[in-house]
């Protein structure tokens, strides 16, 4: 909501991508795009595309399988590690970004998890498409930005110190 002071607020449901191919590090797969990218306008085209999912996991989901396959604590470590590639993303740019108290940007972060689960920033996305393509995915991102106007507080109603709300928390 602000660059100065700093101040950032994570919504904590969202959702992973899947491509519709295994990954293959082998140079001659680097053309199989059903592989390597996860865009739904690439892998609804796919003879193996799940209509019903879109190729999309919601977070809660993939992170309950995820503690069952590397338990608990490791995969609490990994949301954590991606909750501080977002923060210190934000905090290495705050001194150059236009900081209008009348304005707030939605950012939409692309994040890849190796197989050692460590996160990798792929790229951050300032006013990320809001499209959906299954019922999921627009109830959602419905619910993210009902609770995004909830935290920007736009008739005045917060006290300003809340920590959470509508699906979001205070991360700095």
């Amino acid at each position: 909501t602000s660059f100065s002071p700093l101040k950032v607020y994570q919504y904590r449901r969202g959702f992973a991508r899947f491509a519709n191919n295994r990954y293959d590090s082998d140079p001659k797969s680097i053309y199989d795009g059903f592989a390597h990218l996860t865009n739904v306008a690439i892998q609804k085209t796919a003879e193996n595309y799940d209509d019903r999912t879109g190729g999309k996991m919601e977070l809660q989901a993939l992170k309950l399988y995820l503690m069952t396959l590397h338990g608990p604590e490791r995969v609490d470590a990994l949301f954590w590690e991606i909750q501080m590639i977002v923060l210190k993303s934000l905090l290495a740019v705050q001194h150059v970004m236009i900081n209008d108290k009348h304005c707030f940007e939605l950012y939409g972060y692309d994040v890849i998890i190796d197989e050692e689960l460590k996160p990798w920033l792929l790229e951050v996305n300032a006013s990320p498409s809001l499209s959906a393509n299954t019922r999921e995915d627009y109830l959602m991102k419905t619910e993210m930005l009902h609770g995004m106007l909830d935290i920007v507080d736009m008739e005045g109603m917060l006290s300003g110190t809340e920590e959470h709300g509508s699906g979001w928390g205070l991360v700095y």
